[in-house]
Order: C-alpha cells, then structure tokens, then sequence
C-alpha cells in the first residue's frame, strides 16, 4: 500500500512543483517527513544533502532517496525499497511528461498570447516564493544547531552560510567548487 501512496504523493509533488527542484524541495518536505510520517526531519536534511552532491536534478534525486528510505522506514529492504525508489522518481516525473507532450504543439502556436504571458508573470513570484521556502526549511536548528545548543557548531554553520553566499553572489565562484569548499571546511571545522 505504501507504492501507491508514494505514487500518488509524488505526483501530486510534481503537479504543483513549479521552480524546478528547489521549488519542490518545501512540498516534499511536507508531505514526507509532515503529512506522511515516512522520514525524519534529519533524515530528510541528510537526503537534500546527498541529492545536491549527486549528479541530476535535485527535485528528481530527492524523490528517488525519500522514496527508497520511506520504504526502508516501513520495514522493506533490498527490492523492496528500490521499487519505492523507481516509483517516487517515476511518479514525480510523470505529470511533467504528461504536459510536455500535451502542450509542447500547442505552446509554440499561443506563446505570445497575452493569455499565456499572463500565466508567466503570475508564476515567477510563485516560484520565487517556493525557493524561499526550501530555503527557510533547511535554515532549523539540526542543520545550523542554536547559540545555546552548540555555539560552535552555530557560529561554523553561520559563517559557512555567509561565506558561500559572498563567494557565488559577489565574487563569483562556480557554484560546484563553493559545494566542495563548504563540505570540506564543515569536516574540517566540526569534526
């Protein structure tokens, strides 16, 4: 039972995620680790991490761990846990195929219609709002712990945020090397 329920969450994921993956990264938080109970909190910050450092989309990655962890979660493992894998990815895949094939004719003829303009402008704040979400979801206290928790695992957690923030906003480093930097600093500095 716990396929189709995955099927049907990741679809719905991939209905409603405009943005891409980041913009996912909120809805799936909340219906895997919120709504459904399949994850933790700090499994599911483990599984944005290792999504972000593994080749492919991240919305797309992310659905494939949470679905094999969910599985393993509710006591399957080996098969069973890699068809949950395959069903969360091809369920998030799905609807995007769908209107691809549907509209993909039709978009070229109507793209300059004010109607369809229209749909563009109302979706980028929407978008934009979405990526501050997943933004604001990872920025809790088990990723960046608390002043009277751990300071110093705050303060590294701060500074490592700043840091990427100044290198790829204003001096420009490839995005890629301030993921390797970031990684290398955190195991240097917290361990």
């Amino acid at each position: 039972m716990i396929y189709l329920y995955l099927f049907i969450t990741f679809f719905e994921i991939g209905i409603f995620g405009f943005g891409g993956g980041y913009g996912m990264l909120s809805l799936i938080q909340t219906e895997t680790v919120v709504r459904h109970h399949w994850l933790t909190s700090a499994e599911f910050t483990n599984i944005v991490a290792i999504s972000q450092m593994t080749p492919g989309p991240i919305g797309i990655n992310s659905a494939t761990y949470c679905g094999y962890t969910a599985v393993h979660n509710a006591g399957y493992n080996g098969m069973m846990a890699v068809l949950g894998s395959a069903t969360a990815t091809f369920a998030l895949m799905l609807p995007s195929l769908i209107l691809m094939i549907l509209i993909s004719k039709m978009f070229l003829k109507y793209m300059q219609t004010v109607a369809v303009q229209s749909v563009f402008m109302a979706l980028r704040p929407t978008v934009v709002g979405l990526l501050a979400a997943a933004t604001l979801l990872l920025m809790n206290a088990e990723n960046f712990s608390t002043p009277t928790t751990d300071a110093w695992q705050f303060g590294v957690s701060v500074f490592l945020f700043i840091a990427t923030f100044i290198g790829t906003k204003f001096i420009h480093i490839n995005p890629i090397k301030m993921i390797a930097y970031a990684a290398f600093a955190g195991l240097m500095l917290l361990y």
